[in-house]
């Protein structure tokens, strides 16, 4: 029977873990693109009788996982798969400081991870998949602050805002098409992760909304990682998705 395909990245920890353990199960073929391996997702795929495949890439070489996954679309029969589906979840916060402070690897690389890489495995996906007959989405995970400034924040501000705006022109360019995919970029909420403890712990004379971050957290304001996960995937599941092609989960 044809699967329902579905590449993920960032899928070796946080909410992109999550998202790929529930993924994990019957009709799907995941395939993960992550700094590292997780030995635990493929002992998870056996057990739930998916197909799992786990590509260790460092997505700051966008243009290598670009012509990888395209190279990998173009090798299969698209009668194999009853969809496809490409996440774009992968992102890091440079060191917090304001940008006069910032080290120019530092951003380069937060902007390569956070917005080059989406819009060169999008470019990849869509070129591949183009002639395909299936349901095609792509589903790019962005964050409140692509929609509000932040101080300190310069560069992974700029990448979700970017990753904002190019979803917005990939929607009209797929609207004119007879098949064109539905897209994306989709604010999660604040969740529980390696992010958030990074934020928690900066220095506060260098980043002023360190004490907001610190009572989300006290506050019990905080979504886990796998309820994050949940309303994600739920809204990648909307008769609706890529109606409005930037929005929130906190908008349902």
């Amino acid at each position: 029977m044809p699967q329902h395909l579905i590449v993920l990245t960032g899928a070796s920890r946080g909410m992109g873990l999550a998202m790929a353990q529930q993924l994990l199960r019957p009709g799907h073929a995941l395939v993960c693109i992550s700094r590292h391996r997780n030995p635990d997702l493929a002992s998870l795929a056996t057990r739930a009788g998916a197909t799992l495949d786990q590509w260790e890439q460092d997505l700051a070489q966008g243009e290598q996982a670009a012509h990888r996954l395209q190279s990998w679309l173009s090798a299969h029969d698209p009668q194999t798969f009853a969809s496809a589906t490409l996440i774009n979840n992968a992102g890091v916060i440079p060191r917090i400081a304001p940008l006069s402070a910032s080290d120019p690897g530092d951003l380069a690389n937060a902007l390569r991870v956070g917005l080059e890489a989406p819009m060169q495995l999008t470019a990849a996906f869509l070129g591949a998949t183009d002639t395909w007959a299936v349901p095609r989405k792509v589903l790019n995970i962005s964050s409140g602050l692509g929609r509000r400034a932040m101080a300190s924040q310069a560069a992974y501000c700029a990448a979700k805002a970017g990753m904002d705006h190019f979803t917005r022109c990939v929607a009209l360019d797929e609207a004119v098409k007879p098949h064109g995919a539905k897209v994306c970029s989709l604010a999660p909420g604040v969740i529980d992760t390696d992010m958030q403890l990074q934020l928690r712990g900066a220095d506060p004379t260098a980043f002023p909304d360190r004490q907001n971050f610190a009572n989300l957290k006290t506050g019990g304001q905080l979504t886990s990682p796998t309820e994050a996960a949940t309303r994600v995937l739920a809204w990648l599941e909307r008769a609706d998705f890529g109606t409005n092609p930037v929005a929130d989960v906190r908008d349902a």
